[in-house]
């Protein structure tokens, strides 16, 4: 629901969910650990709804993800955001990159890049460059890919510490539109951090390396770089990180308060036993009282090795 509070400009977050599916309990811990930094911060927490690949979605997941987070007793401020509709910002912020000649058209397909990668026993996972040299003709069937710059992205994460990535050996040349026409993440969440006045990403350390690609962007657009935090993900019992591809569970309504005891568990902060049977509210309460960083593990694991005290 709608926050009516006021806020700090000086903090603002965010919770960024794709609705490929309902919220897991890997979901959930990102949204508590965001939602605890902000407001201990007294900051805004905004809700965006990254619904920028079509074919990825599942129909009603976005209506059910939000229906979710208010059971659980979350509060955003201002109105929930679509990257669906915004198509126009992430439009004028690749034009500009084209402009200033940051930009290449790319006609290559997956199995060409992995014969060319192959052949010349290159990085699988690093673009070989094979279109580098062409330029934006068409905007309606090619891939455009951004140029990186043979340096280093440096940064500090509040949790994962100093940072420190190549572009050319660790990046490469990355899209920033498909050759369908879908606009990539990393240009859509750049622009949308920015154009929201976000100062500090909290999200889970899967997306640590996607980091430097939206910091490149970020110092190409002349944006300013928000401060980073990457909490640990949960794993299944096989070391997977819970997610849609694992099959893991969706969380019910009818057990917010037990999962939300779990995810401060799970995020270091040793909740009190008389919370087990505590009101979502109370928990919350609770939880803005007693929020510390410090107590936050880095490392992903499991949710049985979390509850062990591992």
């Amino acid at each position: 629901m709608n926050s009516s509070s006021p806020a700090s400009k000086l903090y603002r977050g965010r919770f960024a969910p794709s609705p490929t599916g309902p919220l897991h309990f890997g979901s959930l811990v990102a949204a508590v650990g965001s939602y605890l930094q902000a407001r201990s911060s007294n900051g805004e927490w905004l809700l965006r709804i990254e619904d920028l690949d079509p074919p990825r979605e599942q129909k009603g997941a976005a209506e059910h993800i939000i229906k979710t987070l208010d059971s659980y007793g979350f509060e955003w401020d201002g109105a929930v955001s679509y990257q669906s509709q915004r198509h126009e910002l992430y439009q004028n912020a690749l034009e500009q990159l084209i402009d200033n000649g940051h930009c290449f058209s790319c006609r290559c397909s997956r199995k060409k890049i992995h014969q060319h990668t192959e052949e010349l026993g290159l990085n699988p996972h690093i673009y070989p460059g094979i279109c580098r040299d062409n330029a934006v003709t068409d905007l309606t069937t090619d891939a455009i890919r951004v140029k990186v710059l043979n340096q280093h992205i440096h940064f500090d994460d509040l949790l994962q510490r100093e940072q420190r990535v190549g572009l050319v050996d660790e990046v490469g040349d990355f899209i920033l539109k498909r050759a369908d026409g879908l606009y990539a993440y990393q240009l859509a969440v750049t622009v949308d951090d920015a154009e929201q006045k976000i100062s500090e990403v909290v999200r889970g350390i899967d997306l640590l390396s996607s980091t430097p690609h939206q910091y490149y962007l970020q110092e190409l657009l002349s944006y300013p770089h928000p401060n980073y935090f990457h909490l640990p993900v949960v794993n299944n019992q096989q070391g997977e990180k819970l997610s849609k591809q694992t099959y893991a569970k969706a969380i019910e309504v009818d057990d917010a308060s037990k999962n939300l005891v779990q995810a401060l568990l799970f995020l270091g902060q040793a909740p009190e036993a008389a919370l087990a049977g505590a009101t979502v509210q109370e928990i919350w309460c609770w939880a803005l009282e007693n929020w510390r960083t410090g107590a936050i593990p880095p490392h992903s694991r499991t949710m049985i090795e979390s509850a062990n005290g591992q």
